[in-house]
């Protein structure tokens, strides 16, 4: 991939270990970072973010390359992997840390998942209305070093077998036209 070419998402959904496990599998994909972002404590520790008064969000930063896989592509992923239905919370991960949010880096990002939102609501895939939010992004800070590859470093995990592994195996399953071959 020609890094001159590459975009970022910076997407909220849960915990990022999910998140970036799926990601690393996508086609287009060049690098997930995880991290925290949308708060307004600097430069903060996993343990500030888990108690919840920082304001950030769990994300991931993913580098793609355009030509390969769209936006749009990434932001269906994202719909397919977690609940944007639930306010703060995914599965047994409550907190405004574990909130769906988009943090568009462009106007053409906010149009974007600002369109595919409506489409959704309009297509009812889920009962309750979507929650996610979409939000500029602002700083973007990197995670500590042993929750980046998590999933992959951690297969063996409680955590990672009974909550990251069935969204791994939802995305090989309905999405597996954007999955990377290697």
């Amino acid at each position: 991939m020609n890094e001159k070419t590459l975009e970022i998402a910076t997407l909220g959904g849960g915990c990022f270990w999910c998140l970036e496990a799926v990601f690393e599998h996508v086609l287009g994909v060049a690098s997930v970072t995880s991290g925290y972002s949308g708060g307004h404590t600097d430069n903060p520790s996993y343990l500030e973010v888990c108690d919840g008064n920082t304001g950030h969000a769990e994300v991931v930063r993913i580098a793609f390359d355009p030509n390969l896989i769209s936006y749009e592509q990434l932001l269906k992923i994202f719909f397919v992997i977690h609940d944007p239905t639930t306010l703060n919370k995914q599965g047994n991960d409550v907190g405004t840390q574990y909130r769906s949010v988009i943090f568009y880096h462009t106007d053409e990002q906010r149009s974007v998942a600002s369109g595919l939102i409506r489409e959704l609501e309009c297509e009812r895939l889920w009962e309750a209305p979507v929650v996610t939010e979409i939000c500029p992004v602002s700083h973007f800070y990197e995670a500590e070093n042993y929750h980046q590859h998590y999933f992959k470093r951690n297969p063996d995990r409680a955590y990672c077998q009974f909550v990251v592994a069935p969204k791994v195996a939802k995305f090989r399953k309905q999405c597996s036209p954007w999955m990377r071959r290697n």
